[in-house]
C-alpha cells in the first residue's frame, strides 16, 4: 500500500496561483484509483466538469504515467499535478528512481500492454523525461479547454 509521505492539494482558488496536489510512495503499492481521484477533484476545483472529455483524458494520463512509474521502477516515487491559474493547462510530473527514459515501443496491435506511452504522447502537448541525480521526472502538459464559469 502507498504511504502518503505528502499529500496536499491548494486551498488558493484565485485565478493568480496555481492549483496543485502532490503524493509520494515508498513502494511500487501506490494507489492508481487515488492518482486518478486527485486529478479528477483538482480540475474540478479549476472549473472543469468531471464528465467531460479533459478530465477523463487527463485521468488517463495520470493513470498511464503512474502505472509506468510502477512497472518500470518500483521503490520511491512521486506524483505533482499543477493547474495553471487560467485553468487551460495540467502538467503532471511523476518521479521515480529509474535512469532509464521511457521508450515508445514500435506499435503492433496483436501486443498486450506497451500502449500507455502512445496514449499519452497523442494527447499532450510536450512530453519530456528529464534526468535527476537519483533517477528521472517524466513531465507531460496537457492543454485543457477553458471551463466555462
Amino acid at each position: 500500500m502507498a504511504t502518503p509521505l505528502k499529500n496536499r492539494t491548494s486551498d488558493e482558488q484565485a485565478s493568480v496561483a496555481p492549483l496543485r496536489y502532490s503524493i509520494a510512495w515508498d513502494t511500487a503499492d501506490a494507489s492508481i484509483t487515488e492518482a486518478r481521484a486527485a486529478v479528477r477533484t483538482l480540475l474540478a476545483q479549476a472549473g472543469h466538469d468531471p464528465g467531460h472529455r479533459p478530465s477523463q483524458d487527463a485521468q488517463l494520463i495520470v493513470s498511464e504515467l503512474v502505472t509506468n512509474a510502477l512497472r518500470h521502477a518500483p521503490g520511491p516515487g512521486e506524483l505533482a499535478l499543477e493547474v495553471a491559474p487560467d485553468a487551460a493547462l495540467l502538467r503532471v510530473t511523476v518521479s521515480d528512481r529509474s535512469p532509464r527514459s521511457p521508450e515508445l515501443r514500435a506499435h503492433d496491435a496483436r501486443r498486450v500492454g506497451g500502449h500507455g506511452l502512445h496514449l499519452v504522447a497523442q494527447l499532450c502537448d510536450q512530453v519530456q523525461a528529464i534526468a535527476r541525480g537519483a533517477g528521472k521526472q517524466v513531465v507531460a502538459h496537457f492543454h485543457l479547454r477553458k471551463p466555462a464559469h
